[in-house]
């Protein structure tokens, strides 16, 4: 990032207890949960490897990651494949810095926030940025790919009905 001329502010936890999920780093970090986004890998039906960075507290609809990515479906990838494929470790995955560049989607729920936290690549690290800031360090899209954004655009679909 500091090549890109991103700005960033850095924060760290203590993760010796092992608590690293996005309500324990908002708490510790002493931000709103809302602005902790985890960094998941998942692999398409493709044998590709993709990144989404979601908020903290939900979880990944799997049926949108894959639309969003256009794979017929999509997985978690094993937690023992993580360091091999990222060059990470699981609650220090960041998504910039990867071994390789991934094509990368972030939740669209980060559009409405001014600064977002992810991790800077080890637990205990986090860094803060502004979510055009994320996208252009990372070529992200931008996707509703969350259990949250699915009933979300459910609601809206039949809204417009």
């Amino acid at each position: 990032m500091d090549k890109l001329g991103i700005a960033y502010s850095s924060h760290s936890y203590d993760g010796s207890d092992g608590k690293f999920d996005g309500v324990s780093v908002a708490l510790k970090i002493g931000r709103p949960v809302e602005m902790i986004y985890k960094t998941l890998i998942l692999q398409g039906t493709d044998g590709e490897y993709y990144v989404f960075v979601v908020p903290g507290a939900e979880k990944i609809d799997l049926k949108l990651a894959a639309k969003a990515v256009g794979v017929k479906s999509i997985d978690m990838l094993p937690v023992t494949d993580i360091n091999a494929v990222t060059g990470y470790i699981r609650g220090g995955c960041s998504p910039v810095g990867m071994k390789k560049r991934y094509p990368t989607v972030l939740d669209a729920s980060c559009l409405k926030l001014e600064r977002m936290i992810v991790s800077a690549g080890k637990i205990g690290a986090q860094v803060e940025l502004a979510p055009a800031d994320l996208i252009r360090a990372t070529d992200a899209r931008v996707a509703a790919v969350t259990e949250k954004a699915s009933k979300e655009l459910v609601a809206a679909s039949e809204k417009q009905r």
